[in-house]
């Protein structure tokens, strides 16, 4: 499963989870595209890649030099 990742605002991570149908209809760049706040960058990701422990999930940050794959539109 890939996720989508962006730095928000209050500098903390974001990540979307693009539902199946949502894949199959659009594809994971067209939902990244859409949904990524506008202007921001983003990167695709596995879910994997994640932390596991989702109990500090306010704590995740992301470096903006490492989101490469588009800008939200």
């Amino acid at each position: 499963m890939q996720v989508i990742v962006f730095a928000q605002d209050n500098g903390i991570a974001g990540v979307i989870w693009p539902t199946e149908e949502g894949l199959t209809q659009l594809g994971i760049g067209a939902i990244a595209a859409r949904d990524v706040p506008t202007g921001r960058p983003y990167k695709i990701i596995d879910a994997s890649a994640l932390p596991a422990d989702r109990s500090q999930r306010m704590a995740w940050t992301v470096a903006e030099a490492d989101l490469t794959d588009g800008v939200g539109a």
